[in-house]
């Protein structure tokens, strides 16, 4: 199932700790849920801003911090999941 994300949680460093859809039965969608989503294939996430279309929410493997979660870069921040209004 695909969750189209509105929102996004940030802590003080804006690291990205939840996705939201106010509304959703899903929502907030903890980070650390999310990536085992992702990763085991049960939901998809995604940002749909006008003009943008559908941009994919993907699991990204960092060396020291462990994995996070971000859009492609793209030729446009309103999709990014930093850019979005917090939840």
């Amino acid at each position: 199932m695909r969750r189209r994300v509105r929102q996004s949680r940030k802590d003080k460093d804006g690291d990205i700790t939840a996705l939201c859809n106010h509304g959703q039965y899903w929502t907030p969608r903890l980070k650390n849920d999310a990536i085992r989503d992702i990763e085991n294939g049960t939901h998809s996430y995604y940002v749909h801003v006008p003009g943008t279309g559908e941009v994919d929410i993907h699991v990204v493997p960092h060396p020291k911090h462990g994995k996070y979660l971000r859009t492609d870069p793209d030729k446009t921040r309103r999709n990014n999941l930093d850019d979005l209004p917090d939840c």
